[in-house]
């Protein structure tokens, strides 16, 4: 049994090719009449204007009114009126929610991203080159929030963009003036430099964000390159050792050796002095008694001669005097050392 598909269709749409259901709407409507004519529907245009001339604005957004395309005024939160009919749009802009941009992901997650050059291949945005020409994986987050709305929606074509394509350029810039030691840990240091370089490009480009922070993750080498940086690193703290060794043996020999050679010098100044004190004082007693000599030789001669000999006699010890006329010696006179523990 063949089947008439043409027939079929034009029943099942029903009169002009038009569903059964789309013609029992139009035909209640044909039957449904307004009472009173052209007055109710004035006040369904009247209704319709009252209830698209007013809007109203959240608490954290901004209203941007636009008529026929021009702007005309931005208004604050809550209930606000506009002319109706679409002669004037708003559009809310949330100017409190701090909104992000992510650079590089997680542990070994990459960020690919075209670039302008027709047929170029995507590029990992965080592997840069830095200032010592060694390559590094610098992912990072932007956080931003609108300060402007007016810029942020008629100054610039595509905001996330340009701002995407900055924050690339000046992370890039300031990465490249660094070493690779102070990229992996000075990363607070970079991220606030960053950000006020970011800032500056950004309001010269007239964008209206306002940048709130810039945060660097994990900073690492790639992959294929850390087995080699990792004994460069090595290499590098033990070097960093024997300095610190070699310094802690400088910094206790030297004070030693400048010490013991202060003390040297001092005992040498003390002994000059000592020696020089001494010399004067000879001199000065000598001319005491060269002006006494001078006052009385024989008696200064004889004092002299005196005292010399008390100071030798009372060194020399026992002293034997024998006559040289006697035959021998007295039988009293013990010439034999006393014992030990005896008197003379």
């Amino acid at each position: 049994m063949s089947w008439d598909w043409e027939k079929l269709k034009q029943q099942q749409q029903g009169p002009r090719g038009v569903p059964p259901q789309m013609s029992q709407a139009l035909n209640q409507l044909k039957k449904f009449r307004l009472p009173g004519g052209p007055t109710a529907i004035l006040l369904l245009v009247l209704a319709a204007a009252v209830f698209s001339s007013f809007y109203t604005v959240n608490q954290d957004e901004v209203g941007v009114v636009q008529r026929f395309g021009r702007y005309i005024e931005t208004t604050q939160p809550g209930l606000n009126f506009k002319l109706p009919f679409g002669i004037d749009t708003v559009t809310k802009v949330n100017v409190k929610r701090v909104q992000t941009e992510e650079f590089g992901g997680g542990p070994g997650e990459e960020t690919f991203r075209p670039r302008t050059r027709p047929g170029a291949e995507p590029a990992n945005v965080t592997l840069m080159l830095t200032g010592d020409l060694n390559v590094a994986l610098v992912p990072w987050i932007v956080q931003f929030r609108v300060k402007d709305p007016y810029n942020y929606l008629f100054k610039v074509a595509n905001v996330r963009r340009l701002l995407t394509d900055m924050s690339e350029a000046v992370m890039r810039l300031v990465v490249g003036d660094r070493s690779i030691n102070e990229v992996i840990s000075k990363r607070s240091e970079i991220a606030n430099e960053a950000r006020d370089l970011l800032q500056r490009e950004l309001d010269q480009a007239e964008t209206g964000i306002h940048i709130v922070t810039i945060e660097l993750k994990r900073t690492n080498v790639p992959l294929p390159v850390q087995p080699s940086f990792n004994e460069v690193n090595q290499a590098t703290q033990e070097k960093e050792q024997l300095i610190y060794q070699a310094n802690e043996e400088y910094n206790k020999a030297i004070p030693a050796a400048r010490g013991s050679a202060e003390r040297t010098i001092r005992e040498a100044e003390g002994y000059a002095l000592n020696r020089v004190n001494r010399a004067q004082g000879d001199v000065a007693r000598f001319r005491q008694i060269y002006e006494e000599y001078r006052k009385a030789k024989d008696v200064t001669e004889r004092r002299l001669y005196l005292e010399k000999m008390r100071s030798v006699v009372r060194n020399m010890g026992p002293i034997y005097i024998v006559d040289p006329d006697q035959k021998s010696a007295l039988p009293l006179l013990n010439l034999m050392p006393p014992m030990p523990g005896k008197e003379k």
